[in-house]
């Protein structure tokens, strides 16, 4: 199978599955974080293939929707990369992306790098910030029946993976636990530029919100 045909099949066996997903981890978002994978691979030395194959599969189970099973969604992409027979070194490349790509509270040491990951993980990061990460945010707290806001609620940040997994707070806290983290974890010189305006965009816009919530505006 050429490698269009492979990518053209994943896209197809992604929309199927993620049909019913909740809105901030649906297509829309797989086909975001692709086109930032192709937007930022071009100034980095990847193998283009599993580069877009961990993109297209990196949230085919998310364990967030799986009570907590980092398992699943590895498994899934594993069975389905084989049933197509591509080679066992792309298939190791991209379950490599979709074990190590998520934050899970940034506290802790990676085990596992690639050229593919740190694009991969770059422009996955991108979706999380900026206006589309603020809608995202607040649409997977209704999603979760989180509170907007509660200053009685201070955000945790020492979270370690498994508190950071379980957490319930108020959406904003997310800012800060997560969000304003990324623009400096992000891996190459073209996610770091992109991400400077998406997380000043943040910050102008927790600003505004501060000021009315303090009735000031």
């Amino acid at each position: 199978m050429r490698e269009e045909e492979i990518i053209a099949a994943t896209v197809a066996f992604v929309k199927d599955e993620l049909k019913h997903a909740e809105g901030g981890h649906d297509w829309w978002h797989i086909e975001r974080v692709w086109k930032n994978t192709l937007l930022i691979a071009k100034d980095e030395n990847v193998n283009l293939l599993i580069a877009q194959l961990g993109a297209l599969l990196h949230d085919i189970a998310d364990s967030k929707f799986h009570n907590g099973d980092e398992t699943i969604g590895p498994l899934k992409a594993r069975t389905f990369l084989e049933q197509l027979q591509v080679t066992a070194e792309v298939i190791s490349g991209v379950i490599g992306i979709i074990e190590h790509i998520s934050f899970k509270g940034g506290h802790f040491e990676r085990s596992y790098e690639s050229p593919e990951l740190a694009v991969v993980q770059d422009a996955d990061r991108l979706d999380a910030i900026g206006a589309i990460g603020i809608a995202r945010a607040f649409h997977y707290g209704g999603f979760k029946d989180r509170e907007i806001y509660n200053p009685g609620i201070a955000p945790d940040l020492h979270m370690d993976r498994e508190t950071y997994k379980k957490n319930t707070a108020p959406t904003i806290n997310h800012f800060y636990e997560k969000l304003l983290l990324l623009k400096g974890r992000m891996n190459t010189d073209t996610g770091k530029k992109l991400a400077e305006a998406r997380h000043r965009f943040m910050e102008i816009y927790l600003e505004q919100f501060y000021a009315e919530w303090r009735g000031d505006v």
